[in-house]
């Protein structure tokens, strides 16, 4: 009978993992993900027409003369994720950038989450690494939010991202890190991993020839525009690079 216990607990813990699994599925399953409609997608209406359409020029200019496809999102919800895991998420779902350069940026800004990030595909993280974007953030966008200022934020951004993606690679600093903020314990991250990747799977989420990087995968999209002259990602590939912030 007292042998019978361990195996008995032992299912019940199987049985709770199991039951949280399917608890976080329907969770996963109904992000909505904006609708890539241009270079700029301002959801969450931080910039007038005016400074829209000088930042998709900007844009624009900067693809045509080195295939980098830089898009800038705002967005009215991170929908209960935090702002890296749908950065990366997004970045993949739009597939910014151009398959086997992996060349795709987004800069994504979340004012109801007081949240913003630079997420930067396979390619070009030996150019715009996690310190640059760090830099990026800490030093031009995050003092014009917290002076009110969230238009100049955002153009400030997408300038500095472009200069250093011209630039190429630098060695820079990266700033000392926020001691205000908590840290997350590794088992807890660990956990999180493998309820994400099980979830994951059992959405069919990842497709079966996903990459062997962190949850990196390509998709067979080739150009970066659609047949009918609109605005498309091209089939880039995220993995996590970048940096975050708040204000």
């Amino acid at each position: 009978m007292n042998g019978k216990r361990p195996a008995a607990r032992a299912f019940s813990f199987v049985s709770a993992i199991v039951g949280l699994f399917l608890l976080i599925t329907p969770a996963v399953a109904q992000i909505q993900f904006p609708e890539l409609t241009g270079r700029v997608v301002d959801e969450a209406n931080l910039l007038s027409d005016t400074k829209e359409a000088e930042v998709t020029e900007m844009l624009r200019a900067h693809e045509s003369e080195t295939s980098n496809q830089v898009v800038v999102v705002t967005l009215q919800s991170l929908q209960d994720r935090t702002i890296e895991e749908y950065g990366v998420e997004l970045g993949r779902h739009w597939q910014i950038g151009q398959e086997g350069r992996n060349n795709g940026v987004l800069l994504l800004v979340a004012p109801n989450e007081r949240a913003m990030r630079i997420e930067v595909g396979y390619g070009l993280e030996g150019i715009l690494t996690d310190a640059q974007a760090s830099v990026i953030i800490q030093n031009k966008m995050i003092p014009a939010f917290r002076s009110g200022d969230r238009t100049k934020g955002v153009v400030e951004g997408v300038r500095e991202i472009l200069k250093v993606l011209k630039a190429g690679p630098q060695e820079v600093v990266a700033p000392p890190p926020d001691d205000s903020r908590f840290p997350v314990p590794p088992f807890v991250i660990f956990f999180i991993f493998i309820a994400i990747i099980m979830t994951l799977r059992a959405t069919s989420v990842l497709p079966s020839g996903r990459s062997q990087h962190f949850g990196g995968f390509s998709s067979g999209r080739s150009s970066g525009f659609s047949g009918g002259g609109g605005f498309s990602g091209g089939g880039g590939s995220f993995g996590g690079g970048g940096s975050s912030g708040s204000w």
